[in-house]
């Protein structure tokens, strides 16, 4: 994006946000309104990893901890204390923040880092589904069954096009949340720690403060990102909502569209949308879209480090330079 103009670049989101608006209108079918849902479910939870673990270098293995305590949150609201659904949005964004603050305050203030910060993320997912799994309000191992009421007033669009729209908006809060980042002073900040933490304090940053702040940042959204996913699948257990396989997820649309960037988890999503549908489409073979993943990963760090963006841009900086190259020999 900084090799962008302002005007190039809201020409861009504009674009992007065109064709996300037409694509149900253009794609009737519910498969591909369905892949067009999923593929930005993807894109926004990736970005919650993104903002703690590209952008501030907070590299996590149990992100699904707070998308666990959203959709708990939000669906314990809902059917232990008749809230409507909509209030699951904020109070899922809540939980999410709370148990974010918890897991940095407790592992920040150890000293805990790097593999060490990512393990223990791990361990607190693990002890949330444990307690999921063991009391009555969560519905134990049999989970909670929401209700099929087929009405926007409570959550449940009569069409796939209604959580598709829904979807759209959410990611668009948070490719706005991304820019944000890459533009503000607590962007710099976090683009300091992740560099190097101790420079970052070298120069009067208060690297605890700021790390507790993007943590409980990018919790709110994966929390969000739990309440969606309670409402359009309508079931939840302990093994769904907190299991290893969302954190991987995550971890994977931002590793391989590009950790850092603004559009990078939009790009891996896509493709790893694509890949999941695809997959269970055409084949009845368990766990092949897994290894698909595991392929693509592979592939991605042994050749483009740095996401599927880094390689669009090198084909965007070397179009100007074909075709003035093609100009100057038909002059010839």
């Amino acid at each position: 994006m900084n090799t962008l103009s302002r005007r190039q670049a809201w020409l861009l989101h504009g674009g992007l946000l065109g064709t996300a608006l037409v694509f149900p209108l253009v794609f009737r079918s519910p498969f591909m309104v369905n892949l067009g849902v999923l593929a930005l479910f993807y894109a926004f939870i990736g970005q919650s990893w993104n903002i703690s673990g590209g952008f501030a270098g907070q590299l996590s293995f149990g992100h699904v901890v707070f998308f666990g305590a959203g959709a708990y949150a939000s669906t314990i609201l809902q059917m232990r204390f008749g809230l409507n659904p909509w209030w699951g949005l904020p109070a899922s964004a809540l939980a999410g923040a709370v148990v974010g603050y918890v897991v940095a305050f407790l592992s920040f203030r150890a000293g805990l880092k790097g593999s060490y910060f990512a393990l223990i993320t791990l361990a607190f997912a693990e002890v949330l589904r444990i307690v999921a799994n063991s009391v009555e309000i969560t519905g134990g191992g049999l989970g909670m069954l929401i209700p099929f009421k087929p009405a926007a007033a409570n959550f449940q669009f009569p069409e796939r096009i209604g959580f598709y729209y829904l979807m759209v908006a959410l990611t668009v809060a948070s490719v706005a949340i991304a820019i944000w980042l890459k533009n503000s002073r607590f962007g710099a900040q976090l683009a300091a720690i992740r560099e190097n933490e101790d420079s970052a304090r070298a120069l009067g940053i208060n690297a605890f403060a700021e790390k507790i702040k993007v943590l409980m940042l990018s919790g709110a959204i994966c929390g969000i990102g739990g309440c969606f996913f309670a409402q359009y699948f309508l079931y939840i257990d302990p093994t769904i909502v907190f299991g290893v396989d969302k954190s991987v997820e995550m971890l994977l649309v931002s590793m391989i569209g590009g950790a850092g960037t603004v559009y990078g988890p939009l790009i891996g999503a896509v493709l790893l949308a694509g890949v999941s549908e695809g997959t269970r489409a055409a084949s009845t073979v368990a766990g092949l879209s897994l290894v698909l993943y595991g392929t693509l990963l592979v592939v991605i760090i042994a050749f483009l480090p740095n996401g599927l963006i880094d390689l669009i841009k090198r084909m965007a900086q070397r179009s100007p330079g074909r075709a003035r190259q093609a100009a100057r020999q038909g002059d010839a």
